[in-house]
């Protein structure tokens, strides 16, 4: 069984070089399976109380290997409250 996964890129003041990074080389792995309908990363900017809001991406079950290839973690179905697709198929949340 596949599970989200979460990956934490960090204050956002700084993340954009690794939030790049991971959009283009999804999108390649997206583009080689022939953009499936349940492949997406979607981000969301999170303060939790705090000054500063940290970007983190969160990967549908389906990318799991791609996920974990860039280290995210399993994490519970994300709230689509505040979430918006980076790259991928736009459905995965609607269904």
């Amino acid at each position: 069984m596949h599970s989200w996964r979460m990956k934490n890129l960090g204050d956002a003041m700084l993340a954009a070089e690794d939030l790049e990074d991971i959009r283009a080389l999804f999108q390649r792995a997206y583009d080689q399976a022939g953009s499936p309908e349940d492949m997406a990363i979607y981000v969301r900017h999170e303060a939790e109380g705090r000054l500063h809001c940290e970007v983190k991406l969160y990967f549908t079950p389906a990318t799991s290997e791609f996920a974990e290839a860039v280290g995210a973690r399993c994490c519970p179905s994300p709230s689509s409250e505040g979430l918006g697709l980076l790259v991928g198929s736009d459905t995965v949340l609607i269904r």
